[in-house]
């Protein structure tokens, strides 16, 4: 090895290798049949992991980096002598604040796995308080706890993911986008020509990690040009301004560039967080065991509901759990924007198939689609536009036995005039008043959730909306609400709405439903 390497020499040295490896001629050699079919299955390997490694496939990221360490140690001759000229891994004073992050982070992931950035996070107290913020100075506290002398395999580890997240990874949110953390954003904050601007949402709190630094546009570009493209989705360019697609892991990744932004960036959405919970695990306030019973109760009477709250409230952990109180003998029927809830990968048994909409099928022909799936349960990941609104009020009066969706409304009156617009912006209704009375009808509950400022999630309210048959039309009345830490039983279910949902219980069950009543007031 020469005197040192920079990491764009060593990109340089390995992007070439990979190179004449896949451009090599196999059958100009000399070699043995069985030994050319080994290196005819190793140079497909390559190629594939190669071409899937940026993308959530954490399987195709670990074959290179095991090919990087094998040029580095092979052709480089990088051993135990020469490897701190790469990084300084022997002189703390010299290195960079993001080698000590690095370094600090590999000793977690060994300990925690994929939950090692969320551990380190919580037991450095990380986001807490008034300023959220992930600094140098907290970066040289848990470097010097936990980093002490390292051994060559795990230098060459490090080494490895350095080269490896400027070459095919994702720079300097490589291992950061594949921890278990609910987001990674780049390219969201500073002036013209900073490019320090990497956030982590990390259990609904938005952390900037400031010491992290794209260096310049070009890599920001590289990052957000290689991150979306799982299943040769459209193409990001000047013109389409905009892809929101997944990645391989299931993570939802949105991409923007100029002159539709005013600078590249990224948006991943883990939802590796987002698992199978008892709903006991979400909700644990003082007198939790109050909304889930309602909850509960409204489920299992097939009431359509509403999961409303703004973005990283928690509506979709909540909608996924909440599924476990739907009849099992239903068969399931989702639309989404992007592939979020995966619920086949959570309730295998049931009858689920989910439906997505593309740059050609729009969501309202997946949902009008539905109708001739053999479907008992409606499930729209999201309300985001009218049409969907308004097909999915349309639906509520046939086609199902009841609908479950999510929409980032504030209020109850503000969900319901957005559902009331879009049918009349659909053309569907023309008169206002019947516009909203169809709404009405439609939808008879709103759970309400909300998130604090320092990331705690919880049900503001249980709300019904209820026909009055007179000018107004409509009234909402809380059924529970989130007061002073404490949820509160505020009024009962009507009496119409509880008869309707005794109709779907079994005679067992209408005896739990009336000692859970009887409870609620008590």
């Amino acid at each position: 090895m020469r005197k040192s390497y920079t990491t764009d020499e060593l990109v340089k040295v390995i992007s070439d290798e990979f190179g004449g490896i896949l451009r090599s001629n196999l059958y100009e050699t000399t070699l043995k049949e069985d030994e050319l079919e080994k290196l005819r299955k190793r140079k497909i390997k390559l190629r594939e992991s190669l071409k899937n490694c940026g993308i959530g496939d954490n399987q195709a990221k670990e074959y290179v980096k095991g090919a990087i360490k094998s040029i580095l140690t092979e052709k480089l001759k990088i051993n135990g002598e020469n490897i701190d000229k790469i990084i300084p891994f022997d002189n703390e004073n010299v290195m960079s604040t993001r080698d000590k992050f690095d370094i600090a982070l590999y000793r977690y992931k060994v300990i925690w796995g994929y939950d090692g950035l969320s551990k380190m996070l919580e037991e450095y107290k990380v986001g807490e308080g008034d300023i959220k913020c992930f600094n140098d100075e907290t970066v040289d506290i848990i470097y010097r706890d936990c980093c002490h002398k390292m051994e060559f395999d795990d230098k060459l580890n490090i080494v490895a993911e350095r080269v490896y997240a400027h070459y095919r990874g994702l720079g300097v949110v490589d291992e950061i986008r594949d921890m278990n953390v609910d987001g990674v954003l780049g390219g969201v904050s500073g002036r013209e020509g900073t490019y320090n601007s990497v956030w982590v949402v990390h259990k609904g709190v938005m952390i900037h990690f400031t010491f992290l630094d794209f260096a310049c546009e070009n890599e920001l570009a590289r990052i957000c040009m290689n991150i979306y493209r799982y299943d040769n989705p459209r193409q990001l360019s000047r013109k389409t301004g905009y892809v929101v697609n997944q990645m391989k892991d299931h993570s939802r990744v949105v991409v923007v560039r100029p002159p539709f932004s005013e600078s590249y960036a990224f948006f991943v959405r883990k939802f590796n967080t987002i698992k199978k919970k008892d709903i006991k695990e979400l909700i644990k306030d003082d007198n939790a065991g109050l909304p889930i019973d309602v909850i509960k109760w409204i489920v299992k009477g097939c009431q359509v509901t509403a999961v409303t709250g703004m973005q990283g409230s928690g509506k979709t952990t909540l909608l996924m759990a909440m599924i476990e109180y739907i009849h099992p003998a239903y068969t399931l029927r989702i639309q989404e924007m992007a592939f979020e809830l995966h619920l086949r990968d959570v309730y295998e048994d049931r009858n689920i198939i989910t439906f997505r909409e593309t740059d050609d099928i729009p969501a309202q022909d997946g949902l009008d689609l539905q109708k001739k799936t053999d479907g008992n349960v409606n499930i729209l990941g999201e309300i985001a536009s009218s049409p969907v609104a308004a097909l999915m009020v349309q639906m509520t009066q046939s086609g199902s036995i009841f609908t479950m969706f999510t929409h980032h409304a504030v209020t109850t009156d503000s969900l319901i005039k957005y559902l009331r617009n879009s049918l009349l912006s659909c053309k569907i209704f023309t008169d206002e008043r019947v516009a909203l009375e169809q709404v009405v009808q439609a939808v008879r509950f709103d759970i309400h959730l909300s998130k604090s400022v320092d990331g705690h999630r919880y049900i503001q309210r249980i709300t019904q909306i209820r026909e009055t048959y007179n000018k107004k039309v409509y009234e909402t009345v809380d059924i529970v609400s989130f007061e002073n830490g404490r949820y509160m039983f505020k009024n009962m279910i009507s009496d119409d709405v509880i008869a309707a949902i005794k109709e779907q219980l079994t005679e067992d069950e209408k005896g739990e439903f009336d000692d859970s009543m009887a409870l609620w007031k008590s």
